[in-house]
């Protein structure tokens, strides 16, 4: 059997908004930002609310909180914005995904055109880029983390 907890690092729960939209809504991108860490932050929370939250999110996924809170223990969410950025700066941000794309080359998963693992590229934090910088597919951008490491959302 194998599960994600094996591979950290590689599999990561991200909020993915295209480059276009992002820029042309900054408020949708800073609201969803703040969403998320006002949301993990109370699931987090070892109080009544924190227990009602976990609790509706364990209906809505078709589980019970026992079940809920099980997946939890397994799945590392960010909640904290500073230890998000922190990742995001890591220069293990980009080994993880160097392994993820070269994986997902190897079985097919860029389709039947690809020529290259560096046929797609992918952007970092400080402009490092793994494979074709002219057709980049993913950013990972740090500016709506760092807002709220920064208190600012």
């Amino acid at each position: 059997m194998f599960d994600s907890s094996k591979i950290p690092g590689e599999i990561l729960d991200t909020l993915v908004i295209s480059t276009d939209v992002a820029k042309a809504n900054p408020n949708l991108v800073k609201a969803l930002t703040g969403i998320w860490y006002e949301t993990t932050q109370l699931m987090y929370q070892q109080d009544a609310a924190g227990k009602a939250a976990r609790e509706a999110m364990a209906k809505l996924s078709g589980t019970d909180l026992a079940g809920y809170e099980a997946q939890l223990k397994t799945t590392y969410l960010y909640h904290d914005p500073k230890a998000a950025l922190a990742a995001t700066l890591s220069p293990d941000l980009v080994a993880a995904n160097d392994k993820v794309r070269k994986f997902s080359f190897q079985i097919g998963l860029f389709g039947q055109g690809a020529k290259s693992v560096d046929d797609i590229g992918i952007e970092f934090p400080g402009g490092k880029i793994l494979g074709d910088p002219k057709n980049v597919k993913l950013r990972f951008d740090p500016t709506w983390v760092q807002a709220a490491a920064d208190g600012k959302l």
